[in-house]
């Protein structure tokens, strides 16, 4: 099934359009850049731009086995990248954002798996920016992070991961878009290598169990992450959902589970520019099991 001309600006938004699609099948998605594809050459100008279409994504799609309560998991099977890139840096956004004094657009053309950046060639490590499901109560802008998902801009979401996602409303309503052909932690100047894309999904609910917040595993790692307004609260929040979720599969107490959180695991940033911070804390697998059965 392939999902594509169907975009939402507001995660929780188009419900009555939404599209059912199955479990344990993969579901293509084609999304736009964050643009919506509306910058095409480096001296398109930002003041043109329809801002009311920034930061779409492809969706609502009901899963239809989803109820309020369970998990939404979400299996990351392939990424493409299917056009060049874009990168903005502007005055007072993003953590330079203050020393800047005028508008840069830079394109970035994509060729055979690398990001050409002047005379660099940047290999492709293409995730995630935006994915996510109806938020307990009102609609959230694509552009804004949340425990419903969105845009965390973590560069673990990428192919291979699989990501859980507590579900507030019966049906899910998820949505996804804003990839990137490649991204650092913390998306300091705003934006990533900001592409169109097709991503391919793989939906299965786990019902019986729930969670406050979205969780993750790859092969080498599980992560807990958390989104706020203020950084060191959105570390405490996913620090204290890993530690959790230690104390729960090893039946250690409370201070020796973050023992070992502060022996092994690590505290990471996934963005800063957003207007909830996100934050992650990874374990390696050595030492947990996966997520859920």
């Amino acid at each position: 099934m392939i999902i594509q001309d169907h975009h939402i600006f507001a995660l929780g938004e188009g419900r009555d359009k939404a599209q059912e699609v199955p479990v344990r099948m993969p579901v293509t998605f084609v999304t736009c850049d964050c643009f919506f594809n509306q910058i095409q050459r480096e001296d398109d100008a930002l003041d043109r731009l329809d801002w009311s279409r920034i930061n779409p994504a492809t969706g609502p799609v009901v899963i239809r086995e989803a109820r309020a309560g369970d998990v939404l998991k979400l299996s990351i099977k392939g990424i493409e990248v299917t056009g060049d890139g874009t990168m903005c840096a502007m005055p007072g956004a993003g953590v330079l954002g203050d020393q800047l004094g005028e508008v840069s657009i830079k394109r970035l053309p994509i060729r055979d798996g690398f990001a050409h950046f002047n005379d660099l060639r940047l290999p492709l490590d293409p995730m995630i920016g935006v994915i996510g499901l109806a938020p307990k109560g009102e609609p959230v802008s694509c552009g804004a992070p949340g425990s419903h998902g969105g845009n965390m801009d973590s560069r673990i979401l990428r192919q291979g991961t699989t990501l859980y996602l507590p579900v507030f409303h019966d049906g899910a309503f998820f949505a996804v878009g804003d990839v990137h052909a490649l991204m650092g932690d913390g998306e300091i100047m705003v934006t990533g290598v900001e592409v169109p894309a097709r991503v391919v999904l793989v939906f299965d609910v786990i019902k019986g169990q729930s969670i406050a917040h979205p969780m993750a595993e790859d092969a080498a790692f599980v992560y807990t992450l958390a989104s706020h307004e203020d950084l060191m609260t959105a570390i405490t929040l996913a620090t204290d959902s890993m530690n959790q979720v230690i104390r729960r599969q090893l039946g250690l107490s409370l201070s020796e589970a973050g023992m070992l959180q502060s022996a092994v695991g690590d505290v990471q940033i996934s963005q800063v520019v957003d207007p909830l911070l996100t934050a992650r804390f990874a374990m390696p697998k050595a030492y947990l099991k996966k997520l859920f059965d």
